[in-house]
């Protein structure tokens, strides 16, 4: 029976970065929204995929934009893209997520 549950355990985080005041410059939550905008071309149709309205998506870009101190989204045309900067903050998050988790299952596989 205990040796039935010994792989039935994962470790569960959530991490994000913030500000110098604990205010959230970047998380999973932005990261959604940015690969939403990215891959649909368009801050609407990203805030409509993610059920959000275009103001609240709008105003977390801004936020983050400001507390990062760099643009993340520019208007072209009649719809958004992002800029290399958001690509590799992109990027660079979900490699910080991929090794969190590796590290986290390593340090408790054997506890667990």
């Amino acid at each position: 029976m205990m040796e039935n549950l010994k792989n039935k355990f994962v470790v569960r985080s959530k991490i994000w970065i913030e500000d110098g005041s604990g205010k959230v410059a970047f998380g999973l939550g932005r990261l959604r929204i940015l690969e939403a905008i990215n891959r649909l071309g368009s801050m609407n149709l990203a805030a409509a995929e993610l059920s959000m309205s275009y103001r609240s998506v709008w105003c977390r870009i801004r936020e983050s934009e400001d507390r990062i101190g760099k643009k993340l989204v520019v208007r072209k045309g009649k719809g958004s893209i992002l800029t290399s900067f958001a690509m590799d903050l992109m990027e660079q998050f979900v490699e910080l997520n991929r090794r969190l988790q590796i590290e986290a299952d390593e340090m408790f596989g054997n506890l667990l």
